[in-house]
C-alpha cells in the first residue's frame, strides 16, 4: 500500500504541479470534484496553490498517498472555524488517480482521514458526493450514514446538473 503523509504548506506548493495533474486526471475521468472538463493541469495546480494558506494555518489538513514518489491520491479535512463547531470537519477531495483505482487506496485514504480527524479532536465528519457515483458506494460501505440527496445540486464534469448525496459519520 502506498505511504500516506500529511502535507505542510511548503510541500503543497512544491507538489502543486503533481496535484494539478491528479485533479485534472480525476475530472477527465468523470469524477465530480467541483470542476468542469476540460480542466488543464496548470489551472488545477493553481487551485491547489490556493489552499496553501489554509494548510498553513491548520484549517485544512491534506494528505497525499505516494508509491515510490509517484502521487496516487489525496484526501482533505476542512476543519470548522466557529467556536461552537470545532468538533466537526468536512471530508473533501478524496481523489485516486485513474491508474491506481480498484486496489483499495480510496478506502485506505478514507480510513486514514478518519483516524487523523479523531486525533485532531474531531468527532463528527460530513461530506457530499454525486449520487450514484462509485464514491457514494465507498462511503456507504465504510459505515457513513446517508442524510439524503438534493436534486440538481452540482454539475458533473460535463456540465450536467446531478443530484448530490450528503453523509455523516460519528467518530465517537
Amino acid at each position: 500500500m502506498p505511504a500516506i503523509t500529511r502535507l505542510e504548506a511548503g510541500e503543497l506548493l512544491e507538489s502543486a504541479g503533481e496535484l494539478g495533474e491528479l485533479l485534472a486526471d480525476a475530472v477527465a475521468g468523470g469524477s465530480s470534484v467541483g470542476f468542469l472538463a476540460p480542466l488543464a493541469a496548470e489551472e488545477a495546480a493553481g487551485w491547489w496553490r490556493g489552499l496553501a494558506a489554509g494548510v498553513g494555518d491548520g484549517s485544512i489538513a491534506l494528505w497525499a498517498a505516494r508509491d515510490g514518489g509517484r502521487l496516487l491520491g489525496t484526501v482533505q479535512l476542512r476543519l470548522a472555524p466557529s467556536p461552537n463547531s470545532r468538533h466537526r470537519a468536512e471530508l473533501a477531495k478524496l481523489i485516486v488517480h485513474s491508474g491506481a483505482r480498484g486496489r483499495g487506496l480510496g478506502r485506505e485514504l478514507l480510513a486514514h482521514a478518519e483516524r487523523e480527524a479523531a486525533g485532531l479532536g474531531v468527532s463528527l465528519l460530513l461530506l457530499d458526493t454525486q449520487t450514484g457515483s462509485p464514491a457514494e458506494r465507498l462511503y456507504a460501505a465504510a459505515g457513513w450514514t446517508r442524510l439524503g440527496s438534493v436534486p440538481r445540486f452540482a454539475a458533473d464534469p460535463a456540465g450536467t446538473l446531478r443530484p448530490t448525496t450528503f453523509f455523516h459519520k460519528s467518530l465517537v
